[in-house]
């Protein structure tokens, strides 16, 4: 009986434990329609990121509560201590009001291909071609700074990803800065919109998205873990939401494009 009562004693201190440590979390998200990245403002389907943070919250028993904002207000309610985390950053986005070396950046969430989206028609025009660009509002266009820079290009800041396709397909700007599956998401929800193509020889870059926090370190290295051991899960999470690795999209573009390899756009 003496061992049974200190197995049941432990048992129960196991689990008090970890049900202490089981928390909630606000993660401050991006109030854009992004899908199948991210949707936060959706009420049934918030898309991949969220479905891979859903499934570490099963695992850790961690509860998240997701708080949609513009994307310019994440890094103020970060360091105000009003969101715990914030979901997508990423340390190569400017980051104003927050030291860098501050924050703690998960593994890779969700990986994307952030290109420049052309009509059909006009791929292989060249850079020259793009004089207006389309962007999501609050995005900083990196890859297009040192033409901004030269008065080379206008850009044209929407708050819905949906007016900046549109503005497209009307020829009103050359060329819409966006992620490859959120344009492919839209043109295959409606169908009026497009045919849109990434074109390889134009700005194109990979960038992760991860989960960022200044006070979690410790939840963010649990989130880490699971990343590294469930990637059988999480390859069917991508699959699930249609996500492809960017190397491999780059070299499916290039080679239906005709592109030689050297034509292939890289950064100066």
């Amino acid at each position: 009986m003496g061992f049974i009562k200190r197995l049941c004693s432990c048992l129960f201190l196991y689990l008090f434990v970890n049900v202490v440590q089981a928390e909630q979390y606000v993660v401050g998200a991006q109030n854009i329609e992004y899908f199948p990245h991210y949707d936060f403002t959706s009420k049934v389907d918030k898309g991949v990121g969220w479905a891979i943070l859903e499934a570490f919250s099963d695992a850790s028993g961690h509860e998240f509560v997701y708080l949609d904002m513009p994307v310019r207000r994440l890094q103020i309610e970060l360091n105000k201590g009003n969101v715990d985390f914030v979901y997508p950053d990423n340390p190569r986005w400017n980051s104003k009001g927050t030291t860098l070396g501050e924050k703690t950046f998960s593994n890779p969430v969700a990986y994307t291909l952030s290109g420049t989206l052309v009509r059909s028609e006009d791929i292989g025009k060249g850079i020259d071609f793009v004089k207006k660009l389309a962007i999501p509002q609050g995005f900083t266009p990196v890859k297009w700074q040192n033409r901004l820079d030269a008065n080379l290009l206008t850009l044209v800041p929407l708050e819905k990803t949906y007016n900046a396709i549109s503005l497209l397909q009307q020829k009103e700007v050359d060329a819409v800065d966006l992620e490859y599956h959120v344009g492919k998401y839209f043109t295959q929800s409606y169908p009026q919109l497009g045919p849109f193509s990434v074109d390889v020889t134009l700005p194109f870059i990979d960038v992760p998205f991860l989960l960022s926090t200044l006070r979690h370190p410790d939840v963010i290295e649990e989130l880490n873990l699971f990343l590294e051991n469930n990637q059988k899960l999480i390859t069917s999470i991508y699959e699930q939401y249609d996500i492809s690795l960017p190397d491999a999209l780059i070299e499916k573009f290039r080679k239906e494009q005709m592109v030689n390899k050297e034509d292939v756009w890289k950064p100066l």
